[in-house]
């Protein structure tokens, strides 16, 4: 289900901004929609797409994967951003192949979330990704991605999310909710 249309505020002014790798941060003054005029900072990103891929025995494939930001590996799943005008399903097959190695035969669209609205206009669409066949010859991903490609049941998972032992990061604990929703487990 998409999320509801977006109440545009008024940009004023873009007093600054900064292009990073895959993100622009602009300083606006703006005013919302209630009307109040202030200052804001966003981090502007083109979206991204996350996939919960189950293979043929029930197992869930996750990634460890170092993230510089929090300076720790973390549990996530495969998940990439959209390149320019690239359709969200499209951008996520890629990205399965490249981070994971698997190829999906049957997908369903989990919805839409937005991680951090307080500062940034990303938003990200999660999928469910059945059927697997584990690639033989596995596409070349980002050259900077340092990654793990584990298997867990659902009990595993799920003991990893209560316990704290591992860091999960948010949007990989939205999709594993919408999964065990979706799947009715």
């Amino acid at each position: 289900m998409p999320l509801p249309p977006p109440e545009p505020s008024l940009v004023l002014e873009t007093k600054a901004f900064l292009n990073a790798r895959k993100i622009r941060f602009e300083i606006n003054k703006i005013e919302l929609p209630i009307g109040i005029k202030g200052t804001f900072g966003v981090i502007k990103h083109p979206g991204a797409s996350l996939a919960v891929p189950i293979t043929n025995d029930g197992h869930i494939v996750v990634l460890r994967q170092y993230r510089f930001a929090v300076a720790r590996r973390i549990l996530e799943f495969p998940a990439g951003t959209l390149e320019q005008g690239e359709d969200p399903l499209t951008s996520m097959k890629r990205e399965l192949a490249e981070e994971a190695g698997y190829i999906a035969t049957k997908w369903d669209a989990l919805g839409e979330m937005l991680p951090c609205p307080g500062y940034s206009n990303e938003v990200i669409h999660i999928f469910l990704a059945r059927g697997l066949s584990e690639m033989t010859d596995r596409p070349e991903g980002d050259e900077d991605e340092d990654l793990e490609v584990l298997h867990m049941t659902p009990n595993e998972l799920d003991n990893c999310l209560s316990s704290g032992n591992e860091a999960l990061d948010g949007k990989s604990i939205t999709a594993w909710y919408r999964t065990r929703q979706f799947l009715n487990f």
